[in-house]
């Protein structure tokens, strides 16, 4: 369904939930939250559920909107967000030296758009880990269409306990999915223990910035407008993902937060005063436009009932991640690359 059409969409939305079992997950996943009276402990304590739950709700938003790759990235002003992300996933590939012929994990990899698009950009063998049924479904499909179903594949998994054995991968990458995960210590730990010794680990990670007042009650407000709509139990900070890789035993080589110095703003595309042609599904037109829609197409009863309510919250997320963003209390570019060293 790539950039599908209305129907694509509102056929997919759900995942693998019944469709008459959505409005009931919507209701389940928005108590995780403090908007619902939801608390940190408790996202931390079920993240599998939540997170599960929020990707089987918003997948089929997040391809019609953003295509293969959901991820932000660092812009030139000549070029077009797809290109953008395209140069940004190539950029993670460099980092890392990935070489033809290497075994290469990406850590929770969506419908595996960067997955496709590193594996040909450096001739290696991509396996995706990810726990949501649904998302690796679709990848599975959309690898066979690239004709990369023999050297990239799927597996099920949480990556709090990875199903690998040690030392199993020549690099491990990570693109904006790690901030799922309840602790940072022990996410990096599994990455830590399936990498090769000698071998490097690469992230762009969602973080609060130093800028980040947690005694201010708007720096909290976005927050967790963030969190709701974007399947967080937490937003750690950069340093906090620093002293982590640390304590899981890498050694951090270099990290920047890329959102300075971007001749574009990340937040760019969903900035309501910006209106861009090839992202148009994502300007505030293409947000009103898919809003009715999805509003007409519940009311027939051919979207499930729910998706409006999960339209509005993916709203509410876009208008936290431009609020962070312009305050730069916010970063979904936090990058590092760490590597674990050849002997313990």
């Amino acid at each position: 369904m790539a950039n599908g059409g209305a129907l694509d969409l509102t056929s997919h939305l759900g995942g693998k939930i019944q469709k008459d079992d959505v409005l009931d997950a919507v209701d389940k996943y928005e108590k995780y939250h403090v908007a619902f009276g939801g608390e940190e402990e408790g996202r931390k304590a079920n993240y599998t559920d939540m997170v599960n739950k929020y990707y089987d709700l918003v997948t089929s938003f997040y391809e019609y909107g953003w295509g293969e790759s959901f991820h932000f990235a660092p812009r030139w002003k000549t070029e077009s967000l797809q290109e953008s992300i395209k140069r940004h996933e190539h950029f993670l590939a460099l980092q890392l030296g990935l070489k033809p012929g290497q075994k290469v994990l990406d850590v929770g990899c969506g419908i595996g758009g960067p997955l496709r698009e590193i594996a040909r950009f450096s001739s290696t063998s991509v396996t995706g880990l990810n726990n949501n049924e649904y998302q690796i479904s679709r990848g599975k499909k959309l690898n066979h269409m690239a004709e990369l179903d023999q050297t990239c594949n799927f597996v099920k998994g949480d990556f709090m306990k990875m199903p690998f054995p040690d030392n199993s991968f020549d690099a491990v990458y990570a693109i904006e999915a790690t901030c799922h995960a309840p602790d940072a210590v022990g996410c990096y730990k599994e990455i830590y223990r399936v990498l090769k010794p000698g071998q490097c680990f690469a992230a762009y990670e969602w973080c609060m910035t130093d800028s980040f007042d947690p005694n201010n009650e708007e720096h909290q407000r976005i927050k967790a407008e963030i969190e709701l709509g974007d399947g967080l139990p937490d937003i750690r900070l950069t340093t906090q993902c620093i002293e982590a890789l640390k304590q899981a035993g890498f050694e951090v080589l270099f990290e920047k937060d890329l959102t300075i110095g971007s001749p574009l703003p990340w937040y760019l595309p969903l900035d309501k005063s910006h209106f861009s042609l090839s992202s148009f599904r994502l300007t505030a037109l293409g947000r009103f436009i898919t809003k009715n829609m999805v509003v007409a197409l519940e009311y027939v009863g051919i979207a499930p009932k729910g998706s409006q309510r999960v339209q509005a919250f993916l709203e509410k997320a876009a208008e936290g991640l431009v609020a962070g963003g312009k305050k730069e209390i916010f970063t979904p570019l936090y990058f590092f690359l760490a590597r674990k060293p050849l002997s313990d």
